[in-house]
């Protein structure tokens, strides 16, 4: 049975967060809001929650985890951005949008497109998201809520501790944080691609 917290969404309780952050550490999967819809995450190394996630959402080796970061910083850490890219990124965050790149050493092999050695990356402008990046110290291996056979993603927390009871073991609750996913947008290739269009405005990438 999963954990189930209530966190205020504009000022998350410290000693939730703190709680959630250790669930993370202990290698629990999270369902947690973002500025566009909820996902699922995981401790970055986590081999059993990248299975559970697959598992979940019927994924196969070729989709592109997200790694949640808190700030730029961090996001540098784990891929690989020439000028160019680093201005269009830094303008556009933090915000609701995935940005696909070249993957550093620092990404465990497992969350690599197996062709391509990219891994999605984003900062979300949300506070609770931002409140437990801050605690945990490292990005949260993200994969967007989205259950096979189903068009939208789910955005109730209680829905989500209903229907995942069993396959979760927490949920975080903040109150609706929207249906629409990001704005996907690869540079993996030398150029610039619009793969999703989401809630991000992709006009900028255009």
């Amino acid at each position: 049975m999963a954990k189930y917290f209530d966190v205020h969404p504009e000022n998350p309780q410290r000693r939730t967060i703190s709680g959630v952050a250790d669930s993370i550490r202990a290698d629990e999967l999270v369902a947690y809001p973002t500025d566009s819809c909820y996902a699922l995450g995981c401790r970055l190394g986590s081999r059993d929650g990248i299975s559970r996630i697959r598992a979940i959402r019927h994924l196969d080796d070729r989709h592109h985890f997200t790694l949640m970061c808190q700030n730029f910083a961090q996001l540098g850490q784990f891929v690989q951005i020439d000028n160019d890219v680093f201005r269009a990124i830094k303008a556009a965050t933090p915000g609701s949008y995935t940005f696909i790149l070249p993957a550093t050493k620092e990404v465990p092999r497992q969350l690599l497109h197996p062709k391509k050695k990219t891994v999605g990356v984003r900062i979300p402008d949300h506070a609770v998201v931002q409140a437990l990046l801050a605690e945990l110290g490292e990005p949260i291996l993200s994969s967007t809520l989205l259950l096979p056979d189903e068009e939208e993603p789910l955005t109730q927390g209680w829905e989500i501790k209903e229907r995942l009871d069993h396959e979760v073991d927490v949920v975080v609750d903040s109150g609706d944080c929207g249906t629409e996913p990001t704005t996907v947008i690869d540079f993996s290739g030398g150029g610039t691609e619009i793969v999703r269009r989401g809630a991000g405005d992709p006009s900028r990438f255009e």
